[in-house]
């Protein structure tokens, strides 16, 4: 216990953040026992109704019980942030470190990643998309594509600095191959800045998510996800309120506790950046 209060002390962004992403995450996989009715059961005879003991989150245009949707959509939101993250970590630590440590590489790879960061993620999500269906699955892979050039340009640096430092020149000169110095000298030295940049890249792609769905570009309108409920409700948010408050509270406490379990990580991996800030 003791150790956990200093723990606590030390890092509390860690704590709260990770606590709150925890909580989410029981609430995704415990949706079908959390959620009392069908998120997809029609019931138009209690369309639209408020907040109350049976719907406590109201209904929605179609009679659907918005609290059951709510926590369905965890499912989505979260499956879309984590997928893009590992997805877009793996691939763009790949080409990084081919980028960082071969020039003919870096020179290829590096127009390619600069003509893709110069088109907006929601943008290029929606093309790819267009070229395809919407799905889950789909939404996962356009998003990916649009998040890949972020982590192939932080590994990329990282590499070129770490390539010049003299443990790893000590390395060439002892004959070590390029593969033994990526993987032993160079790849373990980026994971730090890499963790960091992909739980920003989580929280990133679950709001790409939430408005890819929210414009119908998303995920199709029978899967409950917090965009798609926000979208279906934005026609009456004036006079009904809930229908977007309440998916929209449940996306920010998402991003937040992803931001600050990512402020936390950068704290402490970097503390001289802590004390700057």
């Amino acid at each position: 216990m003791a150790t956990f209060v200093q723990f606590f002390k030390r890092h509390p962004t860690i704590v709260v953040g990770g606590f709150l992403l925890s909580l989410l995450f029981l609430m995704a996989i415990f949706a079908p026992w959390l959620g009392t009715i069908d998120p997809t059961a029609l019931s138009p005879i209690h369309r639209t109704r408020v907040p109350s003991e049976r719907f406590w989150f109201g209904t929605d245009l179609l009679g659907r019980d918005v609290y059951s949707r709510v926590v369905y959509g965890a499912r989505v939101s979260l499956t879309v942030g984590f997928s893009v993250a590992i997805l877009s970590a793996v691939i763009g630590t790949v080409i990084g470190l081919a980028a960082g440590f071969v020039k003919w590489i870096d020179a290829i790879v590096m127009r390619i990643m600069d003509g893709f960061m110069s088109i907006p993620t929601i943008l290029l999500a929606i093309a790819l998309i267009a070229l395809t269906r919407a799905s889950l699955q789909n939404v996962i892979l356009a998003v990916t594509i649009a998040e890949v050039p972020r982590v192939v340009r932080l590994v990329r640096g990282l590499t070129l600095s770490l390539r010049e430092q003299p443990y790893v020149e000590a390395a060439v000169a002892a004959g070590a191959g390029r593969l033994r110095i990526v993987a032993k000298h160079i790849f373990p030295n980026t994971i730090a800045a890499l963790t960091v940049q992909t739980t920003y890249i989580c929280g990133l792609a679950i709001l790409a998510e939430a408005s890819l769905s929210f414009i119908g570009a998303g995920v199709p309108p029978s899967t409950p996800s917090w965009g798609n409920i926000m979208a279906e409700g934005r026609a009456l948010w004036q006079i009904k309120p809930h229908l977007i408050a309440f998916p929209a509270l449940f996306l920010s406490i998402t991003i937040l506790s992803i931001n600050m379990l990512g402020d936390g990580l950068r704290d402490a991996i970097d503390p001289r950046m802590a004390k700057r800030i």
